[in-house]
């Protein structure tokens, strides 16, 4: 059986692509179930699966995450993976979704957990939002001005959150043709005009996955989606955590990603593997997905005494 991709909600499982891509495991959260089903859950996958891989976002409520890690704990295993990923709830789905994709695949479990911040750097996600008064700061800066605007009737705000933040308003109805565009080509007249409202969109063939809150647009499928040239638009449900994570219901999420299983697979393929110094298991990059292990041992403290063994990170 293929390693389990996990989730802790059913709104973060997006529809497969395709008959071979296998459905997230659920996590259920404290107040769904209690410590002994979690437990006799993540037993039974880890019988069936082998390892298990889940996404761990910052905005998860905490007593969700120290579920997690409890159940690692209690069951004393090193075959879950417990990952930190710092994408917006839409973003997040995708990528579990390319996970579920390329488990399918001859990846050994460690190869499929480190590749998942790889895959991150290739995920564009962001959303058009009726106010940014309630933004965090530290995702994307925003600006006094941006914030007195907010307060305007109408006003409505393209921000990007990943892989570079970047934000900057709309006309009134969300539209503004001539400075939505700011994808791949286009025409030469709208490129000046591009870069007032958006930045380059991936220079690799996407699909665009969005998801509607209580914001009236089609600006993201009428007008991005052609700008950023994505080969497919799919709607999906918002997830439950995006106004949160927005600071606004009035959003319309959106994620874009790439599609085709080959791409990802020859992507992950052509990195480098390592063996993990601590577990022994696959990685690529710089960190095991499993333990967490650094690929390079860290340099001796000059305040530790000579011939102490090494510590698990």
């Amino acid at each position: 059986m293929p390693t389990a991709i996990a989730v802790t909600s059913a709104d973060l499982v997006l529809p497969a692509p395709d008959r071979h891509t296998p459905g997230a495991a659920l996590l259920h959260p404290p107040e769904q179930h209690d410590l002994e089903a979690a437990l006799a859950g993540t037993s039974a996958l880890l019988e069936r699966h082998g390892h298990l891989v889940a996404l761990v976002p910052p905005w998860l409520p905490r007593p969700t995450v120290q579920r997690l890690h409890t159940v690692r704990a209690i069951l004393e295993t090193d075959r879950i993976a417990l990952l930190d990923i710092d994408l917006p709830p839409l973003g997040t789905a995708l990528l579990a979704r390319q996970l579920r994709q390329l488990s399918v695949c001859d990846f050994s479990p460690g190869i499929i957990a480190s590749a998942a911040r790889l895959l991150s750097h290739y995920i564009y996600a962001g959303a058009l939002l009726g106010s940014v008064a309630k933004l965090d700061r530290v995702r994307v800066p925003v600006g006094l001005g941006a914030h007195a605007r907010s307060w305007s009737p109408g006003a409505q705000f393209a921000v990007l959150a990943h892989p570079t933040p970047h934000l900057a308003r709309l006309g009134s109805t969300g539209g503004g043709r001539g400075g939505a565009h700011g994808g791949r080509g286009g025409s030469p007249g709208g490129a000046q005009a591009a870069a007032a409202v958006l930045p380059a969109g991936p220079d690799f063939a996407t699909h665009l996955t969005f998801a509607r809150g209580q914001l009236t647009s089609d600006w993201v499928a009428a007008e991005l989606a052609p700008a950023w040239q994505v080969q497919g638009v799919m709607e999906n449900p918002l997830p439950a955590a995006s106004p949160a994570w927005w600071g606004t219901p009035k959003l319309v999420e959106f994620a874009a990603g790439i599609p085709d299983l080959s791409v990802l697979y020859q992507l992950v393929a052509s990195v480098r593997r390592e063996q993990c110094r601590w577990c022994g298991l696959e990685l690529i990059g710089d960190r095991c997905g499993f333990c967490a292990a650094p690929l390079a041992a860290p340099p001796p403290s000059a305040a530790a005494p000579a011939g102490t063994g090494r510590s698990r990170p």
